[in-house]
């Protein structure tokens, strides 16, 4: 059997119990849970940290730890199932359950309830947090600190426009792997806004063009397009802002960026030989 390695808890030494029977490791485990503790996280394809990034893990976000070795810890993101390398110094108990999400692209964490005090952090959209009580305009959350109370929502609140939070991103530079205000790329982009308005979406372009929506025709002219549509081409993905103009996070310009969809797709072919692969369609903004 072929197993997709990003997805997949697997190595000779080790693998996920329900793996058993289907691969050939030294030893089987299911794991403990446990939550990240840092902001935003790396997640390496090896324990190092000069190894390659594929993405990243936010505050709040459960993580199944299979192996823990020379300060590094070896999980599988549970929102969307990428394994990798995380230190495990930013691991935490899993027990604290979170009451809110992050809802602004990034909101400061202050270590009392006033913005004239030093900054103790930062947390990105969509962050998880668990209050204890609410002072004036702030929250303290469980794990200590203090948030802009109007920045974070209800864990079941849903954003009603993903692309008007992809928006919120115009400018922000390009990252590969990135997943926060600090830097994204384009698949990533496409996660964070999908999964503030509740949409859930793995986590790269090929995933996420297998598991999203429904196919649009790709007319010549390119038209018949609608704000929401999902354009991909081979390692890249971006999402219409209307008829003609595509929101990405692009190279080209190393930031979140908003073209003519004609205009990116003639540079993308003419440099990287890369047409558009699908376009497609979301419910939600689709009809």
């Amino acid at each position: 059997m072929t197993f997709d390695r990003r997805i997949t808890p697997f190595r000779p030494d080790l693998a996920d119990e329900s793996l058993r029977g289907k691969v050939e490791a030294e030893r089987f485990a299911c794991g403990a849970l446990k939550r990240i503790m840092a902001h935003c996280i790396s997640l390496h394809r090896q324990p190092s940290h000069d190894a390659p990034i594929d993405t990243q893990a936010i505050f709040g976000e459960t993580v199944r730890v299979y192996d823990e070795h020379d300060g590094w810890a070896w999980v599988q993101l549970q929102n969307d199932s990428y394994v990798g390398y995380v230190p495990s110094a930013v691991l935490g108990a899993a027990d604290i359950e979170p009451t809110h999400r992050v809802g602004a692209i990034r909101t400061f964490v202050y270590p009392g309830p006033s913005l004239k005090l030093p900054l103790s952090g930062h947390l990105p959209l969509n962050a998880l947090v668990s209050v204890v009580k609410q002072e004036g305009d702030y929250a303290e959350l469980a794990t200590g600190g203090f948030v802009f109370a109007p920045h974070i929502v209800g864990l079941d609140a849903k954003e009603p426009d993903f692309v008007s939070v992809a928006e919120r991103f115009l400018h922000i530079p390009y990252l590969w792997g990135g997943k926060s205000s600090l830097g994204l790329d384009c698949s990533g982009l496409a996660q964070t806004a999908l999964r503030a308005a509740g949409i859930a979406a793995l986590r790269d372009s090929d995933m996420q063009e297998e598991q999203l929506g429904t196919p649009v025709e790709i007319r010549p002219d390119l038209g018949g397009l609608k704000r929401g549509d999902l354009v991909f081409w081979k390692g890249h993905v971006g999402m219409m802002q209307d008829e003609t103009r595509l929101l990405h996070a692009t190279g080209f310009t190393m930031t979140v960026y908003s073209e003519s969809l004609r205009v990116a797709d003639q540079r993308i072919l003419s440099c990287e030989g890369k047409l558009i692969t699908s376009i497609k369609r979301l419910p939600s903004l689709g009809g």
